[in-house]
This record gives structure tokens, sequence and C-alpha cells, in this order.
């Protein structure tokens, strides 16, 4: 995902912990266009307040159709350019939704799915508002515990509670942002999510997103690059621009 440089917690090596995530995470180079083959489908991207303040009709006009924009971290940060960004994007036409990225260390997922929630993460039915999305990926502070000391059964709770939340505040289940090598790594590449959570994997460099994590027949969204012709990540939906909105719509 796009980092928010400025906020990040002084801990001792967050920057090499950062670092070193991204490496595991990536290990590959930005690509500016879509993969071959599947390039014609919608492309979006997703940003935060490392982008700051976002031009939206040029990104509409680049191609994008789709955005996800950071909203909050743990319980203690929120993107101060998110209503910017949010808004920004509806009003240049793109269909576009929040994200919040996960610290299962510091708050049950519980509080953290309340607290994206009254800061962004909700959702309505109108076919413009994109489902909530959670970000749970290499802990970014500190590369010894890149599963946040939790281990497979209290991380799949962990995931549990904050989806289980985000039902009951918005009446859809969240989008699950992650790598196939971290949910492995992390959640003993469980099967117990995919039947009800749409996946956005992220893969770089490569011309297909490869083995999908747990459990997962079909992404939905696809993370390929750091960087390319829009703003922040570059992403690709798995269906056609009235999918996208039926999608969205929850239909």
């Amino acid at each position: 995902m796009a980092r928010d440089r400025t906020h990040l917690r002084r801990r001792a090596g967050a920057l090499a912990a950062t670092t070193a995530a991204l490496a595991l995470t990536c290990a590959a180079t930005a690509a500016a266009d879509p993969p071959g083959r599947i390039a014609s489908r919608p492309k979006g991207h997703d940003v935060s307040s490392h982008q700051k303040e976002v031009d939206w009709p040029a990104a509409q006009a680049r191609g994008a159709r789709f955005t996800y924009v950071k909203a909050t971290e743990s319980t203690s940060y929120r993107n101060p350019y998110f209503r910017q960004q949010y808004d920004g994007a509806r009003d240049a036409g793109l269909i576009r939704g929040a994200y919040h990225f996960a610290l299962p260390d510091e708050s049950s997922g519980a509080a953290q799915a309340r607290y994206f929630v009254a800061h962004g993460g909700d959702w309505r039915a109108d076919g413009w508002t994109l489902p909530p999305a959670l970000d749970i990926e290499y802990n970014p502070y500190s590369a010894k515990h890149p599963c946040y000391r939790l281990g497979w059964k209290r991380m799949k709770s962990w995931i549990w509670s904050f989806s289980d939340e985000m039902a009951r505040e918005t009446g859809r289940r969240p989008v699950i942002y992650t790598t196939a090598q971290w949910w492995k790594q992390c959640t003993g590449d469980s099967h117990a999510f995919a039947s009800r959570h749409p996946l956005w994997v992220a893969r770089h460099g490569t011309s297909e997103p490869g083995r999908l994590p747990g459990g997962w027949q079909y992404w939905t969204f696809w993370q390929y690059a750091t960087a390319g012709q829009l703003p922040g990540d570059q992403n690709l939906f798995n269906g056609s621009s009235s999918g996208l909105r039926t999608f969205a719509a929850g239909w």
C-alpha cells in the first residue's frame, strides 16, 4: 500500500523495518502499464497521505475508474488528506472506497473497525462506494515481528473480530488486502475467509497475480505495481466497468 511516511511512530529501526517488509511483499519493480492480456479491465489506484492533494480530474483523464483511499491506522491515526482525496475522487467520477491499515498488536479488531467506520470507513449502496477494505500485511514497524506477535489462531480471531464489526456497522464484509506470502506465514494460509470476503491481492512486477492466498479462487482487485500512470499504487478490477458498479452497489 501507499505508505504514510510522515506519521510513522518513532520506533527504533522503523524505516529499516518498512524497507524490509516492502522487500518481502514486492520483490519487484514498478510497472507503468497494466499486464498485457488483462489490461482492458478497469484501472484504479490507491492513495494515502503520501500522495497529499491528488489531481483527480487528471487521474480520471489518464484512465482511473476507481480508487481506494487510506482513512485510518490502528485507533490513533487519520489520514489528514482523506476528505480531499475521498470526495475529490467522487467529484471526478471515480468509484471510491476507504481502507484501514491494521496494527493487530495495538488493539482489537472490533475497536479498529469502529474507529475506521467513524472516520471514513462507512459504506452506502449508491453504486459509487466500494466496500471498506482491510489492509493487513507485513508489520512496517518491526521486521522481526511481521505477524505482530500473533500466532495463527489469534490472527484469525483478530481478522474475524474486525470483519464481524464491519458487517454490523456497515452491512458489508470488508475486502481483504494482503499478499499470498504474508497470509501463509501469519494465518497458516487459512481458508476461512475466502467465501465471505473479496480479495485484493498484492503482487508486483508480474504478468499474473500468481497463486492466491488461502482458498480464494479468484481476485477482485489486483495491486500490480507501486507506481505508474496514476498516483499511488496501481490496481485492476477483475471484471467489467458495469461489474465494478454492481460490486460497489452490493447487488
